[in-house]
């Protein structure tokens, strides 16, 4: 079954896709992720795309494409999840094209819904430990021990510098712009479901477990 997980950075696409990795077997396939390793690996793709972002430019719908195809090849049997691709209409037209040439079929597109005030909330307080990494947040999850890691004991804590409210705004209205108009493309198809991405860890996994198991 491969499936493509839809949502805004922060709404919880990559902490499901690794659920769906451990309960299903399945692979997730992160355009980002690929191509770092692409790029350190050498591979012939990913010696192109080490170019053009050594130009300072943006990696092409052809390189993302010919990246995803290996992928798709070595994970034959396993269903895929597309975390970041499609972006645009175009890569969702080139996705369908990648599918069908490998005898594969799109099974369904999940979109995790959130509120833009709850998830600017949600990223700018989270906080790691900076020896063990173990993750926190300044609202919903405090150290026990004030300045203290629960885990390791450890007092050094670390934000990503991204983590901020204009990062977070700024992306949100690049999700909407850009990758929310795929939508419709696949709605027209039926493929669509929503699932509340501001709910639990565990309750969002049991809204997409129970979409795949309808699609299944």
């Amino acid at each position: 079954m491969d499936i493509i997980l839809l949502g805004p950075p922060g709404a919880g696409k990559g902490t499901q896709s690794q659920r769906l990795v451990d309960a299903r077997g399945m692979v997730q396939l992160s355009t980002g992720d690929m191509l770092r390793a692409a790029v350190k690996a050498g591979t012939p793709v990913g010696l192109k795309a080490k170019a053009v972002m050594e130009a300072g430019e943006l990696v092409s719908d052809a390189i993302v494409s010919a990246l995803i195809g290996e992928h798709l090849d070595q994970s034959r049997g396993k269903g895929a999840i597309f975390d970041g691709f499609p972006r645009t209409q175009h890569q969702a037209e080139a996705l369908d094209i990648l599918l069908d040439e490998r005898g594969r079929t799109l099974a369904h597109v999940v979109e995790l819904e959130v509120d833009e005030e709850a998830l600017v909330e949600r990223i700018t307080g989270r906080f790691t430990c900076a020896t063990c990494s173990a993750p926190y947040h300044d609202r919903f999850k405090p150290p026990a021990v004030q300045d203290t890691c629960d885990v390791c004991g450890g007092h050094e804590f670390k934000r990503r510098p991204d983590d901020n409210e204009q990062t977070v705004r700024t992306r949100m209205a690049e999700y909407r712009a850009k990758t929310a108009p795929v939508l419709p493309y696949y709605e027209e198809r039926g493929l669509v479901s929503r699932v509340d991405g501001m709910a639990s860890v565990d309750e969002v996994a049991r809204q997409i477990d129970a979409v795949l198991d309808a699609a299944a």
